[in-house]
C-alpha cells in the first residue's frame, strides 16, 4: 500500500520567510557567496591525499608493524567519514561549488567509497530533509527491528539493552549500508516506506559500476597484495572506525530527548505547522563553539542551519547561526543544542534507553 505524502502548514510561513530574508540579506550585503569557498577547498586538499596515502600504504606497502597498520587503518576509517561529512555532504546538496560539475564530482566521491549517489540524494536530500523525525516517513529512524526510536516502532524485549549495544550495531552500519542496505533500496525500488523514482539504464550502471569498482579496488587488489587475512582484518578496523563516526555524527542531531518526533493528523497526513519551525524543533546543534568538531565533521553539529539551508555550505554556518538563533528568540521557537559533543552522546544514549523502557 502506498504511503500518503506528508503536508505541513506553509499557507503562512512569517518564521521561515523571516529567517530566509535575513540570511539572504547576510551574503549580500557581505558580498560572499553561499556555496563553498577556500577553507572548503583546503579540506579537500587535506582529506582526499590523507586518504589516498593510508590506502596505498596499506594495500602496496603494508607496514611489518602491526600497531602502525592498525593506525593507519583507524585514520583511513576516521578520514573516510570525513569525507562523507565534508566532500560529499555539500556537494550532494549542490553547495560546495557554484560550479554544477564540481558538486556532481565532490558528491560522487560517495561512490568511491562504497555508497551510491543515487540513493544517498533521494534518502537524504529529499526524504530526510522533508519529513525529519517523522515516523514511517523519515527512513534514518528506520532502524528495525534492531532499535526503538519512536514511539511508533514495535518494542521487543532486546530493545531494553539498545543503549548498551548501540555501539556494536553503529560500528556496522557502514558495511551494512555499503553491502546490502543499498541493494535492498535497488531492488525495492522503495527507501523505506516511500517509494523513490525509477532507474534509468545510466543510473542502473552507475550503481553496478561503481559498487563493482569498490569491491575490487578495497577488497580484491589488498587479497592479491596482503592476502585474505590480513586484507579481512584491515577492512573490518577501517569499515567499524568509519560506520561508528558517521553514524554517531548522524545520530546525535536527531535522535535525543530534547528534538521532537511529531505526529501527523490522521484525517488529512498533515504537519499543524510550517516546515521550518518543524525542522528546527526535530533537530538539534552540539558543540557549536567547538572549532575542531566544526571542521572535522563538516559543520553538521550546525544541523539547525544545515536543515533550514541546505543549499548553503557548511562553512557559513557559524555566522548564520547567529541570525537563526536571534529569529527563533523573536517567534519563540525552542533553539535546540547541546554544549558539548559529550553532552550531546550523553543524551542520545539516555533516550535510546527511555524508548526501550517505553510502553
Amino acid at each position: 500500500m502506498a504511503v500518503k505524502k506528508v503536508s505541513f502548514n506553509n499557507k503562512q510561513s512569517p518564521f521561515y520567510d523571516s529567517v530566509k530574508q535575513k540570511v539572504e540579506a547576510y551574503f549580500l550585503n557581505n558580498n560572499i557567496a553561499e556555496t563553498g569557498n577556500f577553507t572548503l577547498y583546503l579540506k579537500s586538499i587535506i582529506l582526499l591525499p590523507i586518504a589516498l596515502f593510508c590506502y596505498i600504504m596499506l594495500v602496496f606497502f603494508l607496514p611489518s608493524s602491526v600497531l602502525v597498520s592498525i593506525l593507519l587503518c583507524l585514520l583511513l576509517g576516521v578520514t573516510i567519514a570525513c569525507i562523507g561529512f565534508n566532500i560529499m555532504h555539500d556537494g550532494a546538496h549542490g553547495s560546495y561549488s557554484k560550479h554544477k560539475w564540481l558538486n556532481n564530482f565532490s558528491a560522487h566521491t560517495l561512490s568511491v567509497i562504497g555508497g551510491s549517489a543515487f540513493m544517498w540524494r533521494i534518502k537524504h536530500n529529499v526524504i530526510h530533509h522533508s519529513y525529519t523525525n517523522i515516523h514511517d516517513m523519515d527512513d534514518d529512524l528506520n532502524n528495525r527491528p534492531f532499535f526503538r526510536i519512536t514511539s511508533g516502532d514495535p518494542k521487543y524485549k532486546m530493545h531494553r539493552f539498545q543503549h548498551y549495544y548501540w555501539i556494536v550495531l553503529y560500528m556496522l552500519s557502514y558495511t551494512s549500508w555499503v553491502f546490502a542496505q543499498d541493494f535492498v533500496k535497488y531492488f525495492t525500488g522503495k527507501i523505506g516506506t516511500i517509494k523513490i523514482r525509477k532507474m534509468n539504464t545510466l543510473d542502473k550502471f552507475k550503481f553496478w559500476i561503481t559498487k563493482f569498482i569498490y569491491l575490487i579496488t578495497f577488497i580484491g587488489i589488498s587479497i592479491y597484495t596482503n592476502g585474505v587475512l590480513n586484507t579481512v582484518v584491515g577492512y573490518l578496523i577501517t569499515a567499524l572506525t568509519c560506520g561508528f563516526v558517521i553514524s554517531l555524527v548522524f545520530q546525535l542531531a536527531h535522535v535525543v530527548g530534547v528534538a521532537d518526533f511529531p505526529q501527523t493528523t490522521s484525517e488529512t497526513n498533515k504537519i499543524e505547522q510550517e516546515w521550518a519551525i518543524h525542522q528546527v524543533n526535530t533537530t538539534v546543534n552540539f558543540a557549536t563553539k567547538n572549532k575542531f568538531v566544526s571542521w572535522f565533521i563538516g559543520g553538521l553539529n550546525f544541523q539547525v542551519e544545515h536543515h533550514l539551508f541546505p543549499k548553503v555550505s557548511h562553512v557559513h554556518y557559524p555566522q548564520i547561526s547567529k541570525i537563526v538563533k536571534e529569529t527563533c528568540e523573536q517567534f519563540h521557537v525552542p533553539y535546540l543544542e547541546h554544549p558539548t559533543v559529550f553532552s550531546a552522546i550523553q543524551a542520545h544514549v539516555l533516550y535510546l534507553k527511555n524508548m526501550g523502557k517505553a510502553v
